[in-house]
């Protein structure tokens, strides 16, 4: 009974007139970001995080929340139209989607995926008014070193569960840590890492890693790209689908929710891993998979509704546990952190409307999506005809604005700049940035839980393995390592075994 008038008090804070016109700007704006190719949520909550610095708690995270998971309404557009993705999680979204346009078909593709994305991000949105509260609870009986082995877990694993080289994206997680250390001991009062520098004695600022790292990098790797395409069809007709349709559609709605729940709340998963095992569920879940790749609806329905399932989800660690799961969700923890509210399992108690709010406004924010995405995609395809090198300078501007009205320090552009030149070479390199945000940002709250358990414990460093909490995230820390690392070696074992002429005659 407790739920409900939590969630009657959540939404009598969402539906107040300031609220619901940021949620709204939110869900358009993650609409549109959605529908461009090459921008994409994190590029765009990081270039409008100095903006949301002057606005109350509140509007500024349902703002950034409806940004997120708006895009991921938004990135089915262009991946169904124009076989490009919008964004990471909408890649698979072009297999069958792409297919059922050139059939003609685009109108109830478009729709089947704006109705799966509206049950999914429902349900996900009810898992954490669920969820939230006990998983708050417990966390509220962690100690210093509970805290310490849970953020190691949550940087390992999202090293080893994100795209590409997990050692790259290890070495990510420690360069992050190391920035975030960067200023003034806390206990010593002496500057570290500032060389000289009197503007970083108090730290590199969030914005400035955030802004540099994914705004500015990805502009600059955007613009070296040839530009996309024609939109495959500027009119779509018959837009509802058919009983059939539905009928088809209804499993892989549910089991692509389940997916994308379960693997949204677990740290480096995030939307595109979500939506890339259910459509591989609902392939293998098929009667007929060869239907799959040439305009299957079921390849539409169960990834669109796992990549908005779990972009709610996300929010579970993220709000509960003040762990985040992504780079994006680590930006939205930093936005906490610049309104000067500490992350963890006190925001419930000391925050109720900022948590409450926040959970009424994605079911209303989820409501407001299906009207933008149907009725206006007219408009979305109209949008696509933009080309990039029109977008960039107007976002180029925004970045520049937004980091120097903070401050209004010159020395903070510099940073950006800096920050983007590093993060284009790690591009270039294939080293994920989101690591690095994830360090950077658990870096201190690491430190200070490091600290503040031995000083506890008088120096012993066993309080680690001690406390059974603590001793279940390092186990579960080393599993995951030992999980990721297992197959290398194998493979290793593998090619020396047949390089050595072992392999039979």
């Amino acid at each position: 009974m407790e739920i409900f008038n939590n969630l009657i008090f959540g939404f009598s804070v969402a539906l107040s007139l300031q609220n619901l016109i940021y949620c709204f700007v939110g869900v358009f704006v993650g609409t549109a970001i959605g529908v461009l190719p090459g921008v994409g949520p994190l590029v765009t909550i990081a270039m409008l995080l100095p903006l949301t610095f002057n606005l109350p708690p509140i509007p500024a995270l349902i703002m950034l929340a409806g940004i997120y998971y708006g895009s991921q309404y938004g990135g089915s557009t262009t991946s169904i139209l124009m076989n490009l993705p919008g964004e990471t999680a909408s890649v698979v979204t072009c297999i069958d989607g792409y297919q059922m346009a050139k059939q003609g078909r685009a109108g109830p593709a478009l729709a089947i995926a704006a109705i799966g994305s509206f049950a999914a991000g429902s349900v996900g949105t009810l898992l954490i008014a669920l969820f939230g509260p006990p998983l708050a609870e417990a966390a509220l009986k962690f100690g210093a070193s509970e805290y310490f082995s849970l953020m190691l877990m949550a940087l390992v694993a999202a090293a080893c569960l994100s795209s590409g080289d997990m050692v790259k994206s290890l070495a990510m997680v420690v360069l992050g840590l190391l920035l975030g250390i960067i200023g003034t001991d806390v206990n010593s009062g002496m500057a570290r890492f500032s060389f000289g520098i009197a503007e970083l004695t108090d730290g590199m600022g969030f914005t400035v890693i955030a802004v540099g790292l994914f705004a500015v990098s990805e502009i600059v790797k955007n613009l070296e790209t040839k530009e996309r395409g024609d939109v495959f069809t500027s009119k779509i007709k018959n837009i509802m689908p058919t009983v059939a349709d539905l009928k088809s559609s209804f499993w892989p709605i549910v089991r692509g929710t389940a997916v994308g729940s379960f693997f949204g709340a677990l740290p480096g998963t995030g939307p595109a891993i979500s939506s890339f095992s259910a459509y591989m569920v609902e392939k293998k879940a098929s009667k007929t998979p060869e239907r799959f790749g040439k305009g299957a609806i079921e390849g539409v329905a169960g990834p669109e509704s796992a990549n908005n399932a779990a972009a709610q989800t996300a929010f579970i660690p993220t709000l509960t546990l003040g762990i985040p799961g992504s780079g994006t969700m680590a930006l939205m923890l930093g936005a906490l952190t610049i309104q000067g509210i500490a992350p963890g399992p006190q925001v419930m108690t000391s925050k109720p409307d900022l948590f409450w709010g926040l959970i009424a406004s994605m079911w209303i924010g989820n409501a407001m999506l299906v009207v933008l995405n149907l009725p206006l995609v007219g408009m979305w395809v109209q949008l696509l005809k933009i080309p990039y090198r029109w977008l960039f300078p107007s976002i180029i501007m925004f970045c520049a604005v937004g980091n120097y009205s903070i401050n209004n320090s010159a020395m903070d552009l510099y940073l950006v700049g800096i920050m983007g030149i590093l993060g284009y070479i790690l591009v270039k390199l294939e080293c994920p940035p989101a690591p690095l945000i994830l360090g950077f940002v658990l870096g201190p709250l690491m430190e200070e839980n490091l600290r503040r358990a031995l000083l506890i414990s008088r120096g012993d460093p066993t309080v680690f393995f001690t406390r059974p909490i603590s001793l279940a995230f390092m186990i579960a820390s080393a599993a995951i390592l030992f999980t990721m690392i297992m197959p290398s070696i194998r493979k290793r074992k593998i090619e020396a075994y047949e390089g050595g002429g072992g392999g039979g005659p």
